[in-house]
């Protein structure tokens, strides 16, 4: 099965694309940390049953990722913005500081 975490931040992205019953499996897996037998047992399925219907929506996941590159392109972005805040941490003058503000801004935005 492919990476919680991954599937997670992916979910995140992509998790209205997939179906109801998608959304609620791989919610309860990546976002409440439910083993595979909880979920089952909370949702009166087999554990099979749920590792298959976790395991397609991960992949239909990944495969959205693969075409549209949202998660990437967010990650690219936020790094970059981090990145330039760094490197302002401790430059002198006006111009900075609103560099620092204009690049905090931004980051937040994209945040939320």
């Amino acid at each position: 099965m492919e990476d919680r975490l991954e599937t997670g931040w992916l979910f995140a992205f992509y998790g209205p694309l997939l179906t109801a019953r998608q959304q609620k499996l791989i919610s309860l897996y990546c976002e409440e940390d439910l083993s595979l037998s909880e979920i089952a047992l909370r949702e009166g399925i087999s554990r099979q049953g749920v590792h298959d219907a976790v395991r397609r929506g991960a992949h239909q996941l990944a495969g959205y990722e693969a075409r549209l590159g949202l998660a990437a392109r967010y990650r690219r972005l936020t790094d970059g913005l981090n990145e330039g805040l760094d490197a302002l941490r401790d430059a002198p003058g006006e111009q900075a500081r609103r560099a620092r503000e204009i690049l905090t801004r931004l980051l937040v935005e994209e945040e939320e």
